[in-house]
């Protein structure tokens, strides 16, 4: 998978996430017109040099008054990761990986 069929999935993900609550979408856009937050394409451009995977999901999040992206990839190897990014700046925040799970052994 490219890294701009990564974006663009990326973009579709946060979008499903924002638009449940119209108030907070509306916040998150007009951070990222103020230049509060910076664009989900350039977090995950600079992501995948540090944690490649592919993304699964994408959050924006308020916390106090700090923008946080949660982003959760299937890393290579088949582990769950699970990054907090600050969106303004796209500092690594908390990295978490889970292992992937070992086959069913009585799976055919």
């Amino acid at each position: 998978m490219g890294l701009r069929q990564i974006l663009l999935g990326g973009l579709w993900l946060i979008a499903l996430t924002c638009h449940a609550d119209a108030p907070d979408h509306d916040r998150a856009r007009d951070a990222l017109a103020a230049g509060e937050i910076l664009p989900l394409g350039t977090v995950l451009a600079r992501l995948e040099r540090s944690h490649p995977g592919q993304i699964l999901e994408v959050e924006l999040e308020r916390k106090g008054q700090r923008w946080i992206y949660e982003i959760k990839q299937l890393r290579p190897g088949g582990g769950i990761g699970t990054l907090k990014i600050d969106a303004r700046d796209a500092t690594l925040i908390e990295a978490k990986e889970r292992a992937p799970r070992p086959a069913d052994e009585g799976r055919h």
